[in-house]
């Protein structure tokens, strides 16, 4: 049977540079950075004291009242948000669409409360014996509606109810390829013919003491604390670590057909993904990125697409010292020669790395470098790595004719995945 054609026909944002879409794409062309000291915690006492915090935001900017959310986690937050703009961008709201054919799929991971509430709920729920999750969400939860509140897929029913999404749904964990996966299967969902409109992205927000320390104890983070814009630096011989970030992003995947039925703007397709396991370690990429390459040449040939055919990659560029080698080696593997030719480029250098929704918000970029012709930068790149040796869009944006853009992610417990979108041609 002859898969549906998918185009993207809205965008929306909740991020550390911006919560505009424009916003955002001008600060990424302009190289600057949303890393800076945490001011979400007390981390005065932490090894750890910088992030990538979304700032200066509340979400009565998409109508709603604050004080109703206050209960609501800040990553369930960010996801309805950046979804009703996403929804508003692509013209769905009073259109009369069927509610049974739109659909939601997320990639928003674990929530952490309120640091002290969190402590005295182990404290309370170990009083009576050996920790069980039962009892620790029961002592975790104000009332018996918090506990759901609590659920890393709240937002998929926020979401759903807010735009009458009565299609398929779904909150898909696979770490930092949670958003990207939750991508590719929407776009799947309407390829096949199981809806028509899928809004799919993600959320997360791990600026939390947990979160902070967590990371930090398995050696990925920065501790490059008294120069928060200069901490990531993906590729550069001297990184050492990412910048937790967070945010969340949206996309709204459209049939074609249902698109120009409807007279729908679209400003990409989504051509082609593939998704691997390394099979590995939970924590390690398989040192010879047989996995990731796999994924990136699954896409390709569900594109239809040859290596040289890619005008831009989106890498996943964490800033680890193994992650960005591995990367590389893996990209060469997949596309051969023409890795050596194709511009690849880390914007977790600016956004911090967003976890679960890093692959949401990096597909969005790839729709603006579609649209614009432009591919941002690696900002703090000053000194070459002879083990990544590709093109690394150092510093400053490029010009460049995009006509297919790749997005790659890739995860802990050896999960990756790799979309491919590409220039509308109407």
């Amino acid at each position: 049977m002859m898969k549906r054609q998918v185009v993207v026909t809205g965008i929306g944002g909740i991020t550390p540079l911006g919560c505009e879409v424009r916003e955002i794409w001008d600060r990424l062309l302009a190289g600057q950075s949303g890393v800076g000291p945490i001011s979400l915690f007390d981390a005065t006492r932490f090894p750890v004291r910088i992030a990538a915090e979304v700032r200066d935001w509340t979400i009565q900017q998409v109508g709603e009242d604050p004080a109703a959310w206050a209960r609501h986690a800040r990553q369930t937050q960010f996801a309805f948000a950046a979804a009703i703009k996403a929804a508003w961008a692509a013209g769905l709201p009073d259109q009369g669409l069927d509610p049974l054919r739109m659909g939601i799929y997320l990639g928003c991971g674990e929530i952490f409360p309120e640091f002290q509430a969190f402590c005295q709920a182990i404290a309370t729920a170990s009083s009576a014996g050996p920790l069980s999750t039962a009892r620790f969400m029961n002592a975790v939860a104000r009332d018996a509606d918090e506990t759901l509140v609590l659920e890393p897929g709240a937002a998929v029913g926020l979401i759903a109810a807010a735009l009458d999404l009565q299609g398929p749904q779904a909150n898909f964990t696979a770490a930092c390829v949670s958003s990207s996966k939750a991508i590719g299967e929407a776009a799947e969902t309407i390829r096949r013919g199981d809806a028509d409109v899928m809004l799919c992205g993600g959320a997360h927000s791990m600026i939390h003491p947990f979160g902070i320390t967590g990371f930090h104890r398995l050696s990925t983070l920065s501790t490059a604390n008294d120069d928060p814009p200069g901490a990531s630096r993906p590729f550069d011989r001297d990184r050492e670590g990412f910048v937790v970030g967070e945010g969340g992003a949206i996309l709204v995947l459209e049939d074609r057909e249902h698109a120009r039925r409807r007279d729908a703007e679209i400003l990409a397709e989504f051509v082609g993904w593939g998704t691997a396991h390394d099979a590995f370690r939970i924590t390690d990429l398989e040192p010879d990125g047989r996995a990731a390459a796999r994924c990136m040449r699954l896409a390709l040939a569900d594109a239809g697409l040859a290596p040289e055919d890619i005008d831009y990659i989106s890498a996943h560029g964490s800033g680890t010292v193994v992650n960005d080698r591995v990367e590389t080696v893996a990209t060469k593997r997949a596309l051969g020669s023409c890795a050596y030719h194709v511009p690849l480029s880390s914007t977790k250098s600016m956004t911090g790395h967003l976890t679960t929704a890093c692959g949401a918000l990096e597909a969005l970029i790839c729709v603006l470098a579609l649209q614009n012709d432009v591919v941002p930068p690696t900002i703090n790149y000053t000194t070459p790595d002879p083990d990544c040796d590709l093109d690394y869009v150092a510093n400053t944006p490029r010009d460049v004719r995009c006509r297919n853009v790749m997005s790659n992610n890739f995860g802990f417990g050896g999960q990756n995945t790799s979309l491919i979108f590409a220039r509308h041609a109407a």
